[in-house]
C-alpha cells in the first residue's frame, strides 16, 4: 500500500472517531425551537452563557448569566434536579457548555436553536 493510501485511511478513521464522539456526547441534549424553549421558562434554570456586556445589552427575561469564560468554575451552582435551558448568541457555544454539564451528570439539558439572535420573545435590558 502506498503511504498516501495509509494516510487517507488514518485520516478517515480519525474523522469517524471525532464525529462519533461528538454524537455520543450530545445524547440527552435537546435542541429546541423558540416555541419549545419558551414553554416552561418559569420551571427551569435559564442560563445565558454570553459575556456580561452582551447579557446586559439584552437577555431573555428570567435568565441568569454564567459566561462561557467562567462556566467551568461556576457550573457547580447549577442544580441537577431541575432542567437546564442554555442559550448564547447563535447556538454554537451552548453546545460546549452542554457537554460540560453532561460530563457532570446533568440529564435534562436543552439548548435554544440559533440562540438569542433569532429570539422574538421578551427581552430584558440593563442598559435601557
Amino acid at each position: 500500500m502506498s503511504s498516501w493510501l495509509i494516510a487517507l485511511i488514518v485520516l478517515a478513521v480519525i474523522i469517524i472517531v471525532l464525529v462519533l464522539n461528538a454524537w455520543l456526547s450530545m445524547r440527552g441534549v435537546n435542541m429546541l425551537t423558540e416555541e419549545e424553549f419558551s414553554k416552561d421558562l418559569r420551571k427551569v434554570q435559564l442560563i445565558d452563557i454570553r459575556e456580561k456586556d452582551k447579557f446586559n445589552h439584552g437577555h431573555i427575561l428570567g435568565a441568569r448569566n454564567i459566561p462561557m469564560s467562567t462556566f467551568q468554575m461556576k457550573k457547580s451552582g447549577i442544580r441537577k434536579d431541575i432542567p437546564v435551558y442554555l442559550y448564547d448568541q447563535s447556538g454554537n457555544t451552548a453546545l460546549r457548555a452542554a457537554r460540560l454539564l453532561k460530563k457532570d451528570g446533568h440529564t435534562d439539558i436543552n439548548i435554544l436553536k440559533k440562540g438569542i439572535s433569532q429570539w422574538k420573545g421578551k427581552i430584558k435590558s440593563k442598559n435601557r
